[in-house]
C-alpha cells in the first residue's frame, strides 16, 4: 500500500477516522536519520496491509508536530482508534521498530 502524505488538512480523515491502525512517521528532509528510516517505513507499508502508513513533514506541518510534542525526529507513532498507542524516536531496524510499535 502506498504511503500517504499526512497534513493538518487530512489528519482527521486519514488518521483519526481510519478503521485500521495508522503508523505515522514524523520526519524532515534535512534530517539524516529520517532519510535512513524512510525506506524501513516504506517497506513496512508494502508488507503489512493490516495498517495504514503515513508521513508528516514536520517543517511543512508544524501544527501537527506541536500537537504531538515532536521534539526529536524521526519519531514514529502508531495510532489506534485515533489515539496514540505507541511511539518511538530514532532509527531502528525494521523488526525492532515493528516490535516497539506492537506490529
Amino acid at each position: 500500500m502506498a504511503v500517504k502524505v499526512i497534513t493538518e488538512a487530512n489528519f482527521e480523515q486519514e488518521v483519526v477516522g481510519s478503521e485500521k491502525p495508522v503508523l505515522v512517521d514524523f520526519w524532515a528532509s534535512w534530517c539524516g536519520p529520517c532519510r535512513m528510516l524512510s525506506p524501513i517505513v516504506d517497506a513496512i507499508s508494502e508488507e503489512d496491509d493490516s495498517i495504514v502508513v503515513g508521513k508528516v513533514n514536520v517543517d511543512e506541518e508544524m501544527e501537527l508536530a506541536q500537537r504531538f510534542n515532536i521534539s526529536s525526529i524521526p519519531c514514529v507513532m502508531l495510532f489506534k482508534n485515533g489515539e496514540v498507542a505507541a511511539r518511538t524516536v530514532g532509527v531502528q531496524p525494521k523488526e525492532q521498530l515493528k516490535a516497539a510499535l506492537g506490529l
